[in-house]
């Protein structure tokens, strides 16, 4: 049997454990962090995103939080990704917080190897893209 092909396919439930993992050791500069909502939930599906917005954008000094919700497909398909407060960006549904996977193109084209943590990272940079950067946001609390 050759070396080549030797594509592991790592459980849902293994990935998940790993995702966690790097999740409560805190990521890069920890402007961006998740963790799972409820320890005993044995699928591991609901989980909490905090993103903190980027220097020199509308977004500065907000913290947003999302929820990811992991389907039992995961990661074989993306997680849904909504927002909990209102924000003003190109990709995200105004009414529900919902990053539309049709707008945001990791979603959108979504791999396996792609990770919860990917999908923040992605998100704050897209706050600081050209279209974003500047948008008014809506007022807090509406």
């Amino acid at each position: 049997m050759g070396s080549e092909g030797s594509c592991v396919v790592v459980p849902r439930s293994f990935r998940l454990l790993e995702e966690l993992e790097r999740g409560e050791k805190g990521i890069g500069d920890g402007t961006v962090s998740y963790g799972m909502d409820d320890a005993d939930d044995i699928y591991m599906q609901s989980w909490t995103g905090t993103i903190i917005g980027p220097p020199n954008t509308v977004h500065e000094g907000c913290i947003y939080q999302l929820k990811l919700f992991c389907g039992k497909d995961y990661p074989d398909n993306p997680p849904s990704v909504r927002f909990q407060a209102r924000i003003n960006m190109t990709c995200v549904n105004q009414e529900t917080g919902v990053v539309e996977p049709s707008l945001f193109p990791m979603l959108a084209n979504w791999q396996r190897e792609y990770t919860m943590e990917d999908i923040l990272t992605q998100l704050k940079k897209e706050m600081m893209s050209p279209q974003n950067r500047k948008l008014a946001q809506p007022p807090e609390g509406v």
